[in-house]
């Protein structure tokens, strides 16, 4: 197998104990990358800790019960006993999305909620790592986004508009030249459907909505990428854990998107 050169470095990740988050944490761990991980619910937080612990059992894993778009849970993170600190290798930043709605009923609160999870956390975590991975010639950044910052979806207005936002700075901020000419890169991967809790939560809350059976909306929702299924957590954190080997040092400030060919064009 391809040796991704990362072995021993820490990574932080947010969303870790589920999902796509857990792709990541995995995937990290698995090429001997050390991983804070981080999700506001301790109990499943700590299961998948000593989950992946035994998987693989030569890496440090300390997981942090915080919420990762507050303050005191990005310093929480930053003074974990037996991490790294500040002096992160990997951030993968992953923040659950906004409710979906119909934008006439989101107040400025409500804007200005989702803005600071899916926009402001990711830059606040970028801002607070970054200079000491170019100081120390190497760092990977990723941020996990949306599918709809390239083909919005109509009731994701919310996170249709924050994450754009935080598209905008990365895509600026990945070609800042002190940046990118000390080896530090900023990506961005836009998952489509995975099969998640997210997504199993969604479909019951449609189904009883509808009326529907959850399985005839997931089929039809199936249909929805050429792929004919949902992508797997594993596949996108191999995804996440290449975006942030060594060989990967050449890609910077681009949008990966991972959804079975859903989105229809070309560029």
């Amino acid at each position: 197998s391809m040796d991704l050169g990362i072995k021993g470095k820490w990574a932080l990740v947010g969303g870790a104990s589920k999902g796509l988050g857990w792709g990541c944490a995995r995937a990290l761990a698995l090429e001997g990358v050390n991983v804070v991980m981080v999700a506001r619910g301790a109990e499943v937080l700590n299961q998948t800790v000593a989950n992946l612990q035994k998987e693989a059992p030569g890496v440090k894993l300390i997981g942090v019960a915080a919420d990762i778009t507050t303050e005191a849970g990005r310093a929480a993170l930053f003074s974990a006993p037996g991490g790294p600190g500040k002096d992160f290798d990997i951030v993968v930043t992953n923040a659950g999305g906004p409710p979906p709605g119909d934008f006439r009923n989101w107040d400025r609160d409500a804007w200005i909620k989702a803005v600071d999870a899916n926009m402001l956390t990711p830059i606040e975590l970028i801002k607070a790592t970054v200079d000491g991975m170019a100081a120390r010639g190497f760092g990977r950044i990723v941020n996990i986004t949306s599918s709809s910052v390239k083909s919005p979806i109509d009731i994701l207005g919310l996170s249709n508009g924050a994450r754009s936002g935080l598209t905008g700075f990365v895509a600026g901020a990945a070609r800042n030249s002190q940046i990118a000419s000390r080896n530090v890169t900023i990506n961005n991967l836009l998952p489509g459907a995975f099969e998640t809790d997210r997504l199993r939560v969604t479909f019951e809350g449609l189904a009883k909505k509808t009326g529907q059976s959850v399985e005839s909306l997931v089929e039809t929702r199936k249909k929805l990428a050429p792929a004919l299924r949902f992508g797997q957590p594993d596949e996108f954190g191999q995804t996440c854990a290449f975006l942030c080997s060594q060989q990967a040092g050449f890609i910077t400030g681009q949008n990966i998107l991972i959804d079975g060919g859903a989105y229809p064009g070309t560029f």
